[in-house]
């Protein structure tokens, strides 16, 4: 069975209070910017969570969920062509010189058609998971890789953005067959949160970066799947799915009975041909409050009780050659939070997300050492401060903010003038 223990070293946040301080950094210029939108074709629809990658290379980016993107290309990489993919559509390459300014991407729903042979391979949806699990050398990273990753942390307050945490990171990602733990290194950061809104007691994701990183479920099966836990749950297969031009089996999962610690209901998107995991999205059963109540919670006041109201996580897989690798996460948090002798209580929404933006195979020289590692329990709000001008992150590839969260950095930046006027005023200074 999944213990408390290890659920709780991958999604606690805790109740805090907190600081703040300023830093800035700089970048260098020697790349091109290509911004846009992929939309339904039908539908006009944005697109979220669409990957970008530009061939022959292993830079990729991926769309906000407002269909947006900011793809940063090297100068010698311009005259390449870019795959644009997303689960249950059919993929498109673009050359780099067709992209204009604001470029709209169509994409077209896949009409997905299993092969008799395919269709009759697994009948047995539990059989074809457990198959994905024990054959995982076969398909996944048999080397350590030195990876760029953009990470991002939200909290809203209700509907409204009240702090947002941004990060350029590098991982020591290792091998699939190896027992040793990722490695993350801080590479830039910066941060903005209107504190008034967050109150003196406010939250924090423990973890930071690990926490979506510990969502790999190939690279960490303890915190899902287990092999006594994996015959707690039923298995069923769904209408099957394209991605990247390629078949999948689509396998729901639930728990047979509420005898598991943690409870999860999702599904699980596997490659036809490889039997390799391509995605996976589940969510947390949290409806027992008994259960749940304070489930999430490392450290809070006393007079403080914090009910989840929902947990839902992702993780997908990109394939380089005949091998997959881990690509992207995300997770997102929501729970109210009851004070004693306060009339209303107050709900939050957490979200994370990480995506890998560019890597190659480790080598002596792209290494992560000792004291330059986060710990797996990093606060990476006490880790990281200051938010600079919008030139800060250079060449590196990340996820176009939402249009709510920039309003939200707009205003927090208003805010913390207005504070610095006040205080230069009180003080007599200029």
């Amino acid at each position: 069975m999944i213990s408390v223990n290890n659920y709780k070293r991958l999604l606690f946040f805790s109740l805090v209070v907190l600081m703040s301080s300023f830093a800035f950094l700089n970048a260098q210029n020697d790349y091109k910017e290509f911004t846009g939108n992929v939309v339904d074709i039908r539908t006009n629809k944005a697109l979220e969570s669409v990957s970008l990658n530009v061939n022959d290379t292993n830079i990729s980016t991926i769309t906000n969920s407002e269909g947006e993107f900011i793809l940063k290309v090297p100068n010698k990489h311009l005259d390449s062509k870019v795959m644009v993919a997303l689960l249950g559509y059919n993929t498109r390459v673009v050359p780099l010189s067709e992209f204009s300014e604001n470029f709209t991407i169509e994409l077209s729903q896949a009409i997905t058609q299993l092969s008799e042979v395919n269709i009759n391979a697994y009948k047995d949806a539990e059989g074809l998971v457990k198959k994905v699990f024990e054959d995982k050398n076969n398909n996944i990273q048999d080397e350590s890789v030195f990876m760029t990753a953009f990470y991002r942390e939200t909290i809203k307050r209700r509907s409204r953005n009240v702090s947002l945490t941004e990060a350029v990171v590098n991982i020591l990602k290792q091998p699939y067959t190896s027992n040793q733990r990722d490695a993350i290194q801080l590479n830039k950061a910066r941060k903005s949160t209107d504190y008034k809104r967050l109150d003196t007691v406010s939250v924090k994701l423990q973890g930071g970066p690990f926490s979506t990183i510990y969502l790999d479920i190939m690279k960490y099966p303890e915190y899902i799947f287990t092999e006594e836990s994996i015959a707690s749950y039923s298995f069923s297969f769904d209408e099957p799915s394209t991605i990247n031009n390629r078949n999948v089996y689509v396998v729901n999962f639930k728990p047979k009975s509420k005898g598991l610690n943690l409870n999860y209901v999702g599904k699980l998107y596997i490659d036809v041909q490889s039997l390799a995991l391509v995605s996976a999205k589940y969510a947390l059963d949290l409806s027992d409050k008994s259960k749940s109540k304070n489930l999430l919670v490392r450290k809070k006041p006393r007079n403080v009780i914090v009910y989840p109201l929902e947990a839902t996580y992702r993780v997908d897989y990109k394939a380089k050659g005949n091998k997959w690798y881990y690509s992207y996460s995300n997770l997102s948090l929501k729970f109210k939070v009851n004070k004693k002798r306060e009339l209303f209580n107050k709900v939050y929404t957490l979200s994370s997300e990480m995506a890998v933006t560019d890597w190659e195979i480790s080598s002596t020289k792209k290494n992560i050492k000792s004291r330059d590692r986060l710990r797996p329990t990093v606060i990476i709000t006490d880790a990281i401060s200051g938010f600079s001008d919008p030139d800060f992150w250079g060449e590196y590839n990340l996820i176009e903010p939402d249009k709510s969260i920039e309003s939200a950095i707009e205003k927090i930046r208003e805010s913390i003038e207005k504070e610095r006027e006040k205080e230069n005023s009180v003080n007599g200074q200029p």
